[in-house]
């Protein structure tokens, strides 16, 4: 590769040799050091490239040899140079161009986050913004490491942070910690006791208690709002009374078989749709807060569905530069009213109750059985039924604080407990 690009900056030729003895030829310029490749038999003849340096100094070599060489051939950038000699204004903005891309090159213009699912991007580039972190900034004034580190600080539920620039592109990489709990609010936990309440009405069929005091047995039938687990303790003396309390944060893992009753609905009527051939484009060039655009689509049509597709011009594979080039595309369409077929309904009506199910299990709720039933006639198109479900039913609630009054007994042995007589 580095080879070709110095051919191409030295300027070669190819050339075809013949005469009486080319094969004195070849040898008097390997004895001279004369540099040739991409030898081919021709005829009679020899074809070859040779640079234009060592092409100068063939003369004495054709005399020794009497062949006769003919050039074929001019490439690199001298012979480009001589082509276009006259075209000043061509390389004046060639000239532009080059030197604009090496200023480009020392500014960042874009900052791209990977591994963040809590915090989105909007919100982490205007962190980084409040610390003087933008697009558009200077490569020399980039501290990857203090990034990192300021990052780290202000978001407690981030573990890891790795800052690097690749290209004109600020990469910062990032590892959550999905079980993190936020400071505050395990303070406010930590202060303040919870019971675990029923949210539903079910059987409980497992319970698993890590702390608190359970209410509740497998094969209980609760319902909502019951409490579950207790976050107050009973402290109790020898003779098996409440002398005082201790609270604590419920925590536990109950599940129970609840039901759900499922309804869903279509019209029998439904609009449609229909696209026809008209279309408009509206092309832009982008350049920070600066747009030019060719073309409009603003109030092109009645009915119209618009996209847009833009790139952000890029060098290589992480040279990203400040132009951003789009497209956007005006389809007309017509609203058709149509009628849904008795197959078509049914299969409407499926698809909604599986992509509800699906739900259901992605909140890890276990679906037992249904008893849902598709019912269709002239009116009305409907999905109703019962689903049953064996899901957790807790959710947190405060624990009522409790006081027991102190009975004290006075020197003479005689009890008060406040009452007189």
């Amino acid at each position: 590769m580095i080879r070709t690009l110095l051919r191409y900056f030295k300027g070669y030729v190819k050339i075809r040799v013949k005469g009486y003895s080319p094969e004195r030829f070849l040898n008097m310029c390997r004895h001279h050091q004369i540099y040739i490749w991409g030898l081919t038999p021709s005829g009679d003849a020899y074809e070859m490239y040779i640079s234009l340096q060592d092409f100068r100094h063939l003369k004495p070599v054709l005399k020794k040899t009497h062949t006769k060489v003919n050039v074929s051939g001019r490439y690199g950038f001298p012979f480009f140079m001589h082509r276009y000699r006259r075209r000043k204004v061509f390389f004046i903005g060639f000239f532009v161009c080059v030197v604009l891309l090496y200023a480009y090159s020392g500014f960042i213009w874009d900052i791209h986050f990977e591994g963040n699912e809590r915090w989105t991007d909007e919100t982490l580039i205007e962190f980084l913004a409040a610390r003087n972190v933008y697009p558009f900034m200077r490569k020399s004034e980039t501290d990857c490491a203090q990034i990192a580190k300021e990052i780290r600080r202000e978001y407690k539920d981030i573990v890891w942070v790795s800052a690097s620039i690749d290209g004109t592109r600020l990469h910062i990489q990032i590892k959550e910690n999905e079980d993190h709990l936020p400071e505050a609010e395990m303070k406010t936990e930590q202060k303040t006791p919870k019971d675990l309440i029923a949210t539903e009405d079910g059987v409980i069929t497992k319970i698993v208690t890590r702390s608190g005091v359970p209410q509740v047995h497998i094969g209980d039938t609760v319902s909502k709002g019951d409490i579950l687990v207790s976050g107050r303790v009973d402290v109790l003396n020898d003779n098996g009374e409440v002398t005082d309390y201790q609270y604590q944060v419920a925590d536990a893992d109950i599940y129970a078989d609840t039901t759900l009753e499922y309804t869903d609905s279509l019209p029998l009527i439904y609009l449609e749709k229909m696209y026809d051939k008209k279309h408009r484009s509206q092309y832009y060039l982008q350049f920070g807060s600066w747009r030019l655009s060719v073309g409009t689509i603003q109030n092109a049509y009645e009915n119209a569905e618009i996209s847009t597709e833009e790139h952000q011009i890029k060098v290589g594979e992480n040279f990203y530069l400040p132009v951003i080039f789009g497209r956007k595309e005006a389809k007309s369409y017509a609203y058709q009213q149509k009628n849904y077929t008795e197959k078509e309904l049914q299969a409407e009506l499926s698809e909604n109750f599986r992509l509800f199910c699906m739900e259901l299990e992605e909140k890890g709720i276990q679906i037992k059985e249904n008893s849902v039933k598709i019912h269709i006639d002239q009116n009305t198109a409907a999905a109703s039924g019962t689903v049953y479900l064996n899901q957790r039913i807790t959710e947190e609630a405060d624990t009522e604080i409790l006081t027991i009054e102190r009975v004290e007994q006075d020197e003479s042995g005689r009890v008060d407990n406040g009452d007189t007589g």
